[in-house]
């Protein structure tokens, strides 16, 4: 098989994980389904979410249950390439990732539904992603106010996505909100439901993205961090230590595919 169209399901410290030859190919995967209104969820996993799903059961489960776990972070690659035998793996950024799938959605002429982020990024991201890609059918935008950790079930947001015709649902709530919300609501809607995070404010041009040289070599929480220290700080000693502990153990046997 050519690598480009490799696509295999694993785990990494027992979390559920796809690696994939090529990042087109998923958002490929993402716009087909979506054509033929299937239902069903895709996580964007990186370095926090895979340690927090890690000691977090209900994430876990989400992420198992998911129709894609993408792996956005070069730690995660670096490990699916080197100790798992996949050297085919690469990066699925979730930006790129919802611009593929917007681009996609263009062509094929797929309805977008945005939820998330305040009113202004919708704003400018509507606007940006309309002057690049004139005949993208945004068919919805609803910023929501300020919702738990874990979101309960919100039938009138269902309605409302189902009322537009949405084919795709992109979540720009961060993680572990938009996984929760999209494990609440997926099931009652037509729609593939993405968990986009940074992704709304990153295609609006509202925060920037990092160096190609630090997406490279894996420092672009540092990137992240720099911009938002007072945020992200107890994110990321807490993940990237995590992180390195779970690798050792791996390294040692101690995690097994659940």
């Amino acid at each position: 098989m050519n690598p480009e169209q490799q696509h295999t399901t694993t785990a990494i410290f027992g979390v559920r994980i796809d690696a994939t030859g090529h990042a087109l190919s998923a958002a490929a995967k993402v716009a087909d389904a979506a054509a033929a209104r299937q239902s069903g969820t895709v996580c964007v996993s990186n370095v926090d979410m895979l340690t927090r799903a890690v000691r977090d059961p209900g994430l876990r489960q989400v992420m198992h249950d998911a129709r894609m776990v993408v792996t956005d972070g070069m730690p995660l690659v670096w490990v699916l390439r080197s100790l798992m035998g996949m050297p085919w793996a690469q990066r699925v950024y979730g930006p790129q990732l919802m611009h593929d799938v917007c681009k996609l959605a263009a062509q094929r002429g797929l309805k977008v539904f945005l939820y998330g982020g305040s009113t202004h990024e919708l704003t400018v991201l509507q606007q940006r992603l309309k002057a690049e890609l004139p005949s993208l059918q945004i068919v919805g935008a609803v910023s929501p106010p300020m919702l738990p950790e874990r979101p309960p079930r919100d039938p009138g947001i269902e309605a409302e996505i189902r009322a537009s015709g949405a084919h795709l649902v992109f979540v720009g709530l961060g993680c572990p909100k938009q996984e929760f919300w999209m494990a609440q609501h997926a099931a009652h809607l037509p729609a593939i439901s993405l968990g986009v995070g940074l992704a709304f404010a990153q295609l609006a041009g509202l925060k920037a993205r990092a160096p190609v040289w630090m997406q490279q070599t894996g420092l672009e929480w540092l990137f992240r961090l720099v911009q938002e220290p007072r945020r992200l700080w107890r994110r990321y000693l807490v993940g990237n230590s995590l992180f390195i502990w779970y690798l050792l153990k791996q390294m040692t046997g101690g995690f097994a595919n659940r």
